[in-house]
């Protein structure tokens, strides 16, 4: 067994953990009292509760982790950042967006409920997100700066807008600059932002916070093209979704624009500026490293 396999396997263990805690930290914050009619209290818990990586709130403990901070000051946040994901799946999934049917290999939020449901429970859950991350972050005196990082993040000028980029993009118009564009923003502003957050509630330097947010840029990019290979290669079954979509719509994905070899070629690249990000960390860095790694080789 190699070094890095033995890594890697130390990282799951740790990820496991991780994921099992936030887990139990997303059941509790949604557990709403009764003036939350069930029907949207269930929608909302159907999406956010179903299985699935729970990369981005993985980040912001990895990252606090790094810098030397609590895992129980960042969950608040982590819990917040996958609230404003799963909101953000619940809405793309609906037919005036990318009409999918399925999602993490179960019918989409609005195939299981209807539309105007699945719309609710994404504003729900859009909202309780800054509702957890106000009662909650501590310490308390950082609970404005996380809230303003999130609503960025998830705003008009990051991941909102590049959601519309990548609609207006199916118009044509196609070109690498554009694309990146779309995703480092459509995509990769949550999870740059995870990166962020997890420094700020460790109280990391400026140096740090640059260092995570250069390491998040960079996942974000190779997370994407990843995605975009996936559904050109992958196996519906494993990666739990309808396959072949973005060619039928004609949207601007990375193999569409340079090909399946150039693509993850790029992917790998980014997933290697990632690592060298976080070198100053040294062995803090070890599961953000391992994580990087693996994302090139995701099969869902």
């Amino acid at each position: 067994m190699t070094a890095g396999t033995v890594c890697w396997e130390d990282t799951q263990l740790h990820l496991e953990a991780l994921k099992q805690t936030v887990d139990s930290a997303l059941d509790e914050f949604t557990r709403l009292p009764e003036d939350c009619p069930s029907r949207l209290r269930e929608a909302m818990r159907y999406s956010l509760l179903a299985e699935g990586k729970r990369l981005r709130p993985l980040l912001v403990l990895l990252a606090a982790e790094a810098c030397g901070g609590r895992v129980s000051d960042a969950l608040p946040a982590a819990c917040a950042v996958e609230m404003i994901h799963a909101y953000s799946l619940i809405h793309d999934d609906l037919p005036a967006m990318d009409d999918d049917d399925l999602r993490r290999g179960r019918p989409a939020c609005h195939r299981q409920f209807d539309e105007a449901t699945a719309i609710l429970a994404g504003d729900a859950l859009l909202t309780l997100a800054f509702e957890v991350s106000a009662k909650h972050t501590s310490p308390r005196e950082r609970a404005g700066e996380c809230c303003a990082l999130l609503a960025e993040a998830a705003g008009p000028c990051r991941m909102v807008g590049g959601q519309m980029d990548d609609i207006l993009a199916e118009r044509g118009g196609h070109s690498l600059e554009l694309l990146e564009r779309i995703h480092r923003r459509k995509t990769g502003a949550l999870i740059e932002v995870s990166l962020v957050l997890g420094a700020v509630l460790a109280g990391a330097d400026e140096r740090q916070r640059r260092a995570l947010a250069e390491y998040g840029r960079c996942l974000g990019l190779a997370f994407q093209i990843t995605d975009d290979l996936l559904d050109v290669e992958g196996e519906e079954g494993r990666v739990g979704k309808r396959l072949g979509k973005d060619q039928d719509r004609r949207k601007l994905t990375f193999p569409g624009l340079l090909g399946i070899a150039e693509s993850r070629r790029r992917a790998a690249d980014a997933v290697e500026q990632a690592c060298r990000a976080v070198e100053a960390f040294g062995a803090d860095a070890r599961h953000l490293k391992a994580l990087a790694r693996s994302i090139a080789e995701r099969k869902r």
